[in-house]
């Protein structure tokens, strides 16, 4: 029994052998791993409507820094490997959601999100560009309240982040939401805080 069970694992040892010189002879890998689905999840908290403004550079706009009361989830995907992402620079595909828990506005975020590594450092930089959807008002809603003109709007976010090890990263990230002016009002929210990610 034993040298019938030695003998079957000869042949299977030597027939992997056999394919993987072959496969080496032919330049072909001998194992393919695709990527994963989902290549980060990222988790955080935001200080909810921090500015008046588009950008936070007026520190005489700043209204909210203190008001940490958003929790922030995104997917980001694998970047399809396919020539008309290439030739946008590989962003990846991004779902992603900024939840209030203090009866303010909510939103949910589909984008393209871009990432550059800082030279030869762990650190690197980030933006996202997509559309967003949010549970606010619309119109005639009053402090602190936002009134967004639209149901829907313009996404956009920029990161500053820190890759800890394989696979872990921290970033301080500023988004925002528009219509651009294409409703009245505009009011726009945009949100300050920080997270943490997890890369596959």
């Amino acid at each position: 029994m034993w040298g019938r069970v030695f003998r079957i694992l000869s042949a299977v040892v030597l027939a992997g052998n056999f394919s993987l010189a072959l496969a080496q002879e032919l330049d072909v890998p001998a194992f393919s791993e695709a990527p994963p689905v989902v290549s980060e999840v990222r988790l955080g908290i935001f200080a909810h409507k921090v500015t008046h403004g588009f950008l936070p550079f007026d520190p005489n706009r700043w209204i909210g820094l203190g008001r940490i009361e958003d929790l922030n989830v995104e997917l980001l995907f694998t970047s399809p490997d396919n020539e008309f992402f290439r030739w946008m620079g590989s962003p990846r595909p991004t779902l992603g959601a900024t939840l209030n828990f203090n009866g303010l506005e909510s939103m949910a975020h589909l984008a393209l999100t871009w990432q550059v590594p800082v030279f030869d450092t762990p650190f690197f930089i980030e933006g996202t560009l997509g559309a967003a959807v949010h549970n606010g008002a619309l119109s005639g809603a009053r402090l602190p309240l936002t009134n967004f003109g639209c149901r829907a709007g313009f996404y956009e976010a920029a990161s500053f982040g820190m890759n800890v090890g394989d696979n872990a990263t921290v970033m301080i990230t500023y988004e925002h939401t528009s219509n651009l002016g294409l409703c009245l009002p505009n009011d726009g929210l945009s949100n300050l805080g920080v997270r943490m990610g997890y890369k596959f």
